[in-house]
């Protein structure tokens, strides 16, 4: 039996909940209810293309808001909803949140999607609908001397805490061995480099194409913009499908959307 949230009423470290539309990867489209947690292994940078879209979870991570029970409440509040959207931050830090989810999902007939980077294995006690893989490619190390974006200078110890569990390809095989579905949600920045580093992974991992949804990088409305066509013509070219991140195209940098 993996561990599991004894107290609904204790603050847990999820810092946003809310309902949306899944505007990425192969649920696309889909009413959910959004759970981000908060804390990550990772502190992606992407240069041009900006810092994490939720880098208050990660470079500068708050602290959680929500309890389970405010979860249970969101769904009692939309019983027509059955999807949810577990993101972050990573996810994966916080095992025994994801097992209770699981439990709650399986008596409600809830899919859970689990947005992670792959840096750890997590096993539950009900397998996760759908892992939503994004494994962190050279493109997301931090530029020593970069600026975050609460103007923090950037380090070689920060380097250091990106890269310790950047491309656990162990865990994600593990992952994809043990949980329900998955797909491939690789960040493409424009450039050759980083493509050869996702049909590596790809190929290495020994997933299809057809698991594929190729997304552009870009944590604004107008860096997505220039991004479109470059990304869904390369997509056609590789034979990947491609995702766009309509909610940032909707909304641009507003959080909790």
């Amino acid at each position: 039996m993996n561990k599991r949230i004894q107290d609904y009423d204790k603050v847990l470290p999820v810092l946003e909940l809310y309902v949306c539309v899944q505007s990425e990867g192969s649920r696309q489209g889909r009413p959910t209810v959004a759970v981000r947690t908060t804390g990550c292994t990772h502190r992606c940078y992407f240069g041009e293309g900006g810092w994490c879209d939720s880098w208050y979870t990660s470079i500068h991570p708050e602290k959680g808001k929500f309890t389970f029970n405010d979860i249970v409440k969101m769904y009692d509040e939309n019983p027509t909803i059955k999807e949810m959207m577990l993101t972050g931050g990573s996810p994966t830090m916080h095992p025994a949140l994801i097992n209770e989810l699981t439990h709650f999902a399986n008596e409600r007939g809830i899919i859970i999607t689990m947005e992670t980077e792959g840096s750890h294995y997590v096993e539950t006690d009900y397998p996760i609908g759908l892992l939503s893989l994004s494994p962190k490619f050279g493109n997301s190390v931090p530029q020593v001397g970069a600026v975050t974006p609460m103007g923090d200078v950037v380090d070689e110890k920060f380097v250091k805490q990106h890269n310790k569990f950047r491309l656990n390809y162990s865990a994600i095989k593990a992952m994809i061995d043990f949980h329900s579905d998955y797909h491939l949600k690789p960040v493409w920045d424009g450039t050759e480099e980083n493509l050869q580093e996702i049909e590596e992974a790809r190929v290495f991992l020994e997933i299809p194409k057809e698991k594929v949804w190729l997304m552009p990088a870009g944590d604004s409305r107008e860096e997505l913009i220039k991004m479109y066509p470059i990304s869904i013509e390369k997509a056609a070219e590789m034979g990947y499908n491609w995702t766009g991140r309509d909610h940032i195209i909707a909304y641009d940098t507003k959080r909790g959307v």
